[in-house]
């Protein structure tokens, strides 16, 4: 049996949707979805220039899920660099 998901503190809101390749039209399966809480855990390390123990504290969870969702939102954007997909970003987390 899993544990409850904690609640996490997301401070930042995008002011678009998604971010695609330009000149490309949206098809079926060629988009990655990022969460708020990948999307903010890119924007504390990344772009405040946080550690990701200063980044678990504005996000009130411990280090590790930090490190875990950093990586998580890593991945999917490097696919969507690599491969030309959209990045379409969510409301939710994992």
């Amino acid at each position: 049996m899993s544990r409850t998901k904690k609640c996490r503190c997301v401070e930042f809101k995008p002011s678009c949707l998604c971010f695609k390749p330009q000149g490309k039209r949206s098809k079926c399966g060629c988009e990655v979805s990022l969460f708020e809480d990948e999307l903010e855990s890119i924007k504390l390390i990344d772009f405040d220039g946080l550690d990701q123990l200063g980044a678990a504290r504005k996000m009130k969870v411990s280090r590790v899920t930090v490190q875990r969702i950093y990586k998580s939102a890593r991945e999917k954007i490097a696919n969507a660099l690599i491969l030309g997909k959209e990045i379409a970003f969510r409301r939710g987390g994992d």
